[in-house]
């Protein structure tokens, strides 16, 4: 039981030293990783897309 406490106590200590990013980073990081995963997720489409056209061709 000691180790649990110790570990929430622990935890507790170690939260005090996080450094939260502001409203307006948090907005910022948001859309650039948002906007990443669209541009990747597109990219990504036509990849597919090309290298599925380019297998029945061979096929």
């Amino acid at each position: 039981m000691n180790r649990i406490k110790k570990f929430f106590s622990d935890v507790k200590f170690e939260m005090k030293k996080v450094s939260w990013p502001k409203w307006d980073e948090l907005k910022g990081s948001t859309f650039v990783v948002i906007s990443f995963s669209i541009l990747i997720s597109i990219f990504l489409f036509f990849i597919d897309r090309i290298l599925a056209t380019v297998l029945q061709v061979v096929l």
